[in-house]
């Protein structure tokens, strides 16, 4: 843990909403947004969950954290009107997290991480069963399909999705993170169709390398 992320997790635990989101504020200012999500957020939280983990918080310590960090995550994305979103493309992306999954901070990070890159973005939120996902993928019909989950044990779930989407027509690049991505080995999961992406870095080098540019001409 640096400075800087002891400092935003102290504001979460602390439950003082208008101190997190003036930090945050002030880091923009000498930051990009992919540092404040991958280096900042990401471990301040990662650091909250590994206090409740050894007890050392309790869980209502852990939501009011999580609420602190909804906030201000909501807070920035009403504030970000970028070139990027003001030109927006084409390419399309649903996210989600699985099936009894309830942690979905990670994934607002990397709705917003696509909606600055000019994405259509539907966020469905975590604890989304198959049938229901399959009703939007449908009619929304992504270039990727982004699904999280953070704990070992949903991985049986992770592999009925990856089947079931691989079957649609269309194609759409299925993207597997959250912390789960980033504790345990998933490159079994990995094909032409399927990616993991361990952390918003490995999202932002995708963007940065151009792989994504192959959904231009299909979109």
């Amino acid at each position: 843990m640096n400075t800087q992320q002891e400092k935003l997790a102290r504001y979460f635990l602390s439950g003082d909403d208008e101190g997190a989101l003036e930090y945050t504020k002030a880091l923009l200012e000498d930051h990009p947004r992919a540092f404040l999500f991958g280096d900042i957020l990401t471990p301040a939280m990662y650091y909250i969950g590994e206090l409740w983990e050894r007890n050392e918080i309790s869980v209502a310590d852990e939501h009011l954290a999580t609420a602190i960090c909804d906030f201000v995550l909501s807070r920035l994305e009403g504030e970000n009107v970028t070139q990027d979103r003001k030109t927006q493309k084409n390419n399309k992306a649903i996210l989600f997290g699985v099936e009894e999954e309830q942690h979905y901070i990670g994934l607002k990070m990397v709705a917003e991480t696509f909606k600055g890159r000019g994405w259509r973005v539907r966020y469905l939120g975590p604890n989304l069963p198959l049938d229901h996902s399959l009703v939007q993928i449908n009619k929304f019909r992504p270039d990727v399909i982004g699904i999280s989950a953070a704990l070992s044990y949903r991985l049986p779930m992770i592999k009925v999705l990856i089947e079931r989407f691989s079957r649609l027509e269309w194609k759409p690049l299925i993207m597997i993170g959250g912390r789960m991505a980033t504790k345990y080995e998933l490159e079994n999961f990995e094909s032409e169709q399927v990616m993991v992406m361990r952390d918003l870095s490995c999202l932002n080098k995708w963007f940065d390398e151009g792989r994504n540019e192959v959904f231009n001409e299909t979109s």
